[in-house]
């Protein structure tokens, strides 16, 4: 399965949703069609997709707690997004690895976002990882 072209496409639908104001059904079939995605991959590309923006509340707080003295409308367009994306999954996957959604976000981040964008990704989500209780996202999944 293509997870990562999965995951740039969720990060299309969220940033049209996001800065576009685009309808999402109509961002993450435009995503999905764009990508030319099928099977695995489009399931994937949904299921995160979904998943982010039933989860957007939650996640948007745990970015404004991690990202100290940065608003979550000050974040760079793409940061904001690969990390809603790397965040439901550490919350809200237990099926994927903690080691891959960050090295996903990292790598998808450095493509697309400045030249601090990995650096920064790595850094809000490694401490996440590094809290005990994650803010409450545990009991959460």
């Amino acid at each position: 399965m293509q997870r990562r072209q999965a995951r740039e496409a969720v990060l299309q639908a969220l940033f049209q949703v996001d800065v576009g104001k685009v309808a999402v059904d109509d961002a993450i079939t435009y995503a999905v069609m764009f990508n030319e995605l099928t099977g695995d991959a489009e399931e994937f590309c949904r299921s995160l997709f979904q998943g982010v923006i039933a989860k957007q509340t939650s996640i948007d707080q745990t970015i404004e707690r991690l990202a100290v003295d940065w608003s979550l409308h000050r974040l760079g367009n793409v940061d904001r997004n690969v990390l809603r994306i790397a965040l439901y999954e550490l919350m809200y996957r237990e099926d994927i690895p903690v080691g891959a959604t960050i090295n996903e976000a990292v790598e998808i981040a450095k493509a697309f976002g400045n030249n601090n964008s990995g650096r920064f990704i790595n850094g809000i989500l490694g401490q996440f990882t590094r809290d005990d209780d994650h803010g409450g996202a545990e009991s959460e999944r």
